[in-house]
């Protein structure tokens, strides 16, 4: 598609509602799937445009779904309106993630990063989930225990085991996420997992892990686990 060709005078296999209800959502590029929330580009750029720019200028659609309001207003092609609109879709889907918990089985960190990752990457600041789970690995319940600056969040041991204890659940873990996208624990992670680990021990609680959420880029993968490399 040419830069400035209108989303109108595309052939309609090439429109994104209409590719959308023939071959469904996951046929659609995410510059696509961005242009049907814009709906009306600008003078000299189509909706598809303005989302291609968006995604190059911010790296992706996880940076673009850590701006605020205030910022995506600034953006060329948005204001008010459709700055809302994509605010409420990237909610829409970290809330659909939690609402499908119930069903998720989670018996390895990578199965827990998947679970996290849409939820938390993206995220400007750090935030703390404890995640207490049946003896098959089944979520019994995921909570947002805390919330925190861009590089530290703050938790109490007694605070994350509560739930644990009020969902008498055989085993539990923790995660959080690092907004700079790597994961590797600072020395307060790695002093929290070891005073809880210990505290979990002395309980009878069996902690299976501190999973870490970043990003992936080369040669780095998009978390670390505690028990992965052998710390619990």
């Amino acid at each position: 598609m040419a830069e400035h060709q209108r989303i109108h005078d595309l052939p309609a296999d090439q429109k994104p509602r209409e590719k959308m209800a023939v071959l469904g959502a996951g046929a659609l590029s995410n510059e696509e799937l961005l242009a049907i929330f814009l709906r009306t580009g600008t003078k000299g750029a189509s909706a598809i445009e303005i989302g291609r720019q968006l995604l190059r200028k911010h790296g992706g659609i996880i940076p673009l779904a850590r701006l605020d309001l205030k910022e995506l207003c600034k953006e060329h092609g948005l204001g008010l309106a459709k700055a809302c609109q994509l605010q409420a879709a990237f909610e829409l889907g970290s809330r659909a993630a939690r609402d499908g918990s119930s069903m998720v089985t989670l018996l390895n960190s990578e199965a827990i990063y998947h679970f996290l990752a849409p939820q938390l990457a993206h995220l400007s600041t750090e935030k703390l989930c404890v995640l207490t789970l049946h003896g098959n690995g089944r979520l019994i319940r995921m909570r947002e225990l805390s919330s925190g600056s861009t590089n530290q969040t703050v938790a109490s041991i007694s605070e994350i085991l509560r739930p644990v204890l009020i969902d008498q659940a055989p085993n539990f873990a923790i995660a959080h996420n690092h907004p700079s996208g790597d994961p590797y624990p600072s020395a307060p992670d790695k002093s929290l997992t070891k005073n809880l680990a210990k505290a979990a021990q002395t309980m009878g609680l069996h902690f299976l892990d501190h999973v870490i959420i970043g990003r992936p880029s080369d040669g780095r993968q998009g978390y670390y686990s505690f028990a992965e490399e052998g710390h619990l």
